[in-house]
């Protein structure tokens, strides 16, 4: 019996498909990680088999990415080989007006940071869930070095008392029973927020606590993003000037 998709599965589709049109042949592209990217990947494979984006090299953000795009025969290089990149294409936890987002669900934020900076432009694919008018439902994701962690934690906490947040809840991320650890060797908080009222500031105090390596916020780093919808619509959005 064939498998049925989703409706959030059937958005995240299409708007992989849609970032296609943001491709062309020759592109040095970075490639996001999540379950929206993963559509991506899969629809830039098939595209590369057909010879269509053949030329196409790709710069995974994590191992679960580079695994996915070695099994779908996509060329594949390092950030430091590849030097610049012409086009990052990557998921979203949450998305706001401002194309600021909150990213790192997937455990891979600081990789992703570093490749979709070092982009000429960054291309944002979500389903019509992710789109906020204010960021923070979805828990904010900071990556931080595992030694002195719960010092970092305390300190984490007493400076989100001063922050503009709706709650202040801060945990760390667990695989099973043990501390989730990204291909870094990192671990990562929760911050359970509720509600962002200054993004810029939060991300601005948080990165300067010692021990913090980078938070899951995105600002003014997406260029546009590309929004699913079930019945296979797509919008693009353009990051207001």
């Amino acid at each position: 019996m064939p498998h049925t998709l989703s409706d959030a599965d059937l958005a995240k589709r299409a708007a992989g498909l849609r970032a296609l049109d943001f491709v062309e042949d020759g592109m040095r592209l970075g490639l996001g990680t999540g379950s929206t990217a993963d559509w991506f990947v899969r629809a830039l494979g098939e595209k590369a088999r057909g010879g269509a984006l053949s030329r196409v090299i790709g710069v995974p953000t994590s191992l679960r990415t580079g695994a996915l795009a070695e099994r779908e025969k996509i060329r594949l290089t390092t950030l430091d080989e590849a030097g610049w990149l012409d086009l990052t294409v990557d998921g979203a936890d949450e998305l706001d007006g401002a194309l600021t987002l909150i990213k790192g669900g997937g455990g891979a934020l600081l990789q992703e940071k570093i490749v979709a900076t070092a982009s000429d432009r960054m291309v944002v694919i979500a389903d019509g869930s992710k789109r906020v008018e204010k960021l923070g439902a979805f828990p904010l994701p900071i990556e931080i070095v595992p030694f002195g962690w719960e010092t970092t934690k305390a300190i984490v906490e007493a400076a989100l008392k001063d922050a503009d947040v709706a709650t202040r809840g801060v945990t760390l991320r667990l695989a099973r029973d043990t501390p989730f650890i990204t291909d870094g060797g990192h671990m990562i908080f929760d911050l359970h927020l509720g509600a962002i009222g200054a993004p810029a500031d939060l991300a601005a105090a948080l990165i300067t606590i010692p021990g913090v390596i980078d938070t899951g916020l995105f600002i003014d780093i997406a260029d546009a993003a590309v929004i699913g919808h079930a019945d296979g619509t797509t919008e693009v959005i353009e990051r207001p000037a």
